[in-house]
């Protein structure tokens, strides 16, 4: 189930009515229509901000296709350097998780097990790219 648009980092409620007024709710309806940097550049003036703040929300939503990542560990990915599912992809699990280790220390959250970040790895390598760069 994809995640709602509330529950992306950086949405504000300004960009999610919106959002929600183009009929888009959820991050799996918003990636489909962001995919290019055409789209995004087209997406970014409908809503009135900044080219980066849409790729930033594209590469959240892409990163919501990663069964177990949801909202906080979303963020910790981030925090550790890997927003995007393409990122993801080329991680070595074991160094990934040591890094991860290191960054839910400093953010007070509690580190994923292995085996997660392992499932989140081998998921990435396998989902259909859909944001082009």
């Amino acid at each position: 189930m994809a995640l709602s648009l509330g529950e992306l980092k950086g949405m504000t409620a300004g960009v999610k009515q919106k959002l929600n007024g183009m009929g888009l709710y959820d991050a799996e309806a918003f990636l489909a229509k962001v995919k290019t940097p055409k789209d995004r550049q087209e997406m970014a003036a409908a809503l009135n901000v900044g080219d980066k703040t849409v790729l930033e929300l594209a590469n959240r939503a892409d990163l919501s296709r990663i069964v177990g990542v949801g909202e906080v560990y979303s963020d910790l990915l981030e925090n550790a350097g890997v927003d995007t599912v393409k990122e993801l992809a080329v991680r070595v699990p074991a160094n990934l998780h040591t890094t991860l280790a290191e960054v839910a220390g400093k953010n007070n959250v509690r580190v994923p097990a292995m085996s997660f970040v392992e499932n989140w790895v081998k998921q990435a390598k396998k989902l259909p790219k859909l944001l082009e760069y």
